[in-house]
């Protein structure tokens, strides 16, 4: 009967786990560098504290096969287990069985790869086919380590003033979600088509760019955010550095470059055909994208009232965040989308338009490689000049901010690692007053997002 009650039990465990594990690769999008990386920061260890909470991966199709996969080798295991005759040898299985989950869920993932990969070849093939059909398509490839998504929001509202315009919806970037893009909604109807592209390793902005054939390509800006998946800075400056989108274009084509960039502006000398800068008088760091946007406009035929026009439809210029008002007339801006090192910055920049105090609370940011300790200096130094208060909420690189902080002119009092949302609401409770501005950069938890609406 005993061996029945923990055959039982000890399933049920292995099965919750499992979900534990294939929500982790799920959120790193089964990418192993982005999986790797996960495990360099001090925010990792918190995963074995965090087993027997409910996680639960988003259940795509994709991941309901292998779910199902998984638990029915998980019962062959079982019952082959319960089959031991000795207890000791049973117990001393399902011991080992159990500590295997993080083995066996990656083992289940990676092999689901195999099919995966050729799916999406298929996939891919048979967009490329159809984009070739469309001769007179117009195509913008936007890649970069940020602004990617808020550039082509721009540049789709202003050119949809004109033109009829297909873009990949919201944050699609990676090649199969482009693919299917094309697959289901380009039609004979549309004129230009906007994509958005991301990578996580080299060579896969070039494949993009097989398929959807741009004419124009705009590098928004980059950074160190994914210098540890890229392993290598030219890796990176390879791929979403914007030198694969560059070297696709054709003679005819335009390339459009950050000003504020200064790896923009080193692409932007080696490249060959008719090229442009944009944004060198924007004061804010940020805005440049909606002027990037405005230039490639102008270079299609718009007129600047046409512009004008389409930007008013326009709500937030500034990418990346929303407005909000809080509790006890707390003012909020929202950046818990993503976080990256010159969006951190921008966004603490974008304090001074403000009036009161400013408060920033963050997380330490992740997959920076060796890069990571200089990029936290600079942001202590930016919150030293910006914020009365800063609450970081990982420890990774809570030190380097400190310190930069405080030697540039931050009372350590106000500079401080807090996890708990409760503790972290009652110091902004504690601290704050009506009028005050509180910058959420970066994933917040659910309950800290709660305590502060209004």
């Amino acid at each position: 009967m005993m061996k029945i009650i923990i055959t039982i039990f000890g399933f049920l465990i292995f099965v919750k786990l499992l979900f534990f594990w294939l929500w982790l690769w799920q959120l790193k999008e089964y990418h192993c560098g982005r999986f790797k990386a996960h495990f360099e920061t001090l925010a990792s260890r918190k995963i074995f504290s965090s087993f027997w909470r409910l996680k639960f991966p988003k259940f795509t199709k994709k991941i309901i096969v292998i779910s199902i996969s998984g638990i029915f080798l998980a019962t062959l295991i079982v019952y082959f287990i319960f089959s031991l005759p000795n207890n000791e040898n049973f117990y001393l299985a399902f011991l080992i069985f159990i500590f295997s989950v993080p083995l066996f869920s990656s083992f289940i993932v990676l092999l689901f790869q195999i099919p995966t990969a050729i799916l999406c070849k298929r996939i891919l093939k048979k967009a490329k086919r159809k984009r070739e059909r469309f001769k007179n398509l117009l195509v913008i490839g936007i890649t970069g380590s940020y602004g990617k998504t808020s550039s082509k929001e721009f540049l789709a509202t202003i050119l949809s003033e004109k033109f009829n315009v297909l873009k990949t919806e919201k944050h699609i970037n990676a090649e199969i979600g482009i693919a299917q893009t094309i697959l289901n909604n380009l039609n004979e109807n549309h004129q230009v088509f906007i994509c958005e592209i991301g990578a996580y390793e080299k060579g896969k902005v070039k494949e993009v760019c097989e398929i959807i054939k741009p004419k124009i390509g705009i590098v928004t800006g980059v950074n160190e955010q994914h210098l540890a998946i890229f392993g290598s800075m030219k890796n990176l400056l390879s791929a979403e550095g914007g030198e694969e989108l560059i070297d696709s274009l054709p003679a005819d084509g335009m390339a459009f470059f950050n000003a504020k960039n200064k790896y923009c502006l080193e692409l932007y000398k080696k490249t060959d055909i008719k090229k442009f800068i944009y944004g060198e008088n924007v004061k804010l760091q940020g805005l440049e994208n909606i002027e990037g946007a405005k230039m490639v406009a102008r270079e299609l035929g718009m007129s600047e009232e046409e512009i004008e026009k389409a930007c008013q439809e326009i709500e937030n210029k500034f990418p990346g965040i929303q407005i909000k008002k809080g509790i006890d007339g707390l003012n909020i801006i929202d950046a818990v989308y993503s976080a990256n090192p010159d969006g951190v910055v921008a966004h603490l920049e974008y304090l001074k338009t403000w009036s009161g105090r400013k408060i920033i609370v963050m997380p330490c940011l992740i997959e920076l490689g060796k890069a990571s300790k200089q990029v936290h200096q600079i942001i202590g130094k930016k919150i030293a000049e910006n914020c009365a208060l800063a609450i970081i909420i990982t420890k990774d690189k809570f030190r380097e901010i400190r310190d930069s902080a405080i030697s540039n002119g931050m009372k350590k009092e106000n500079i401080l690692f807090i996890e708990s949302p409760k503790k972290i609401f009652e110091k902004i409770k504690e601290f704050c007053y009506s009028g005050d501005v509180i910058l959420l950069e970066g994933r917040m938890p659910g309950q800290l997002l709660s305590f502060l609406a209004s």
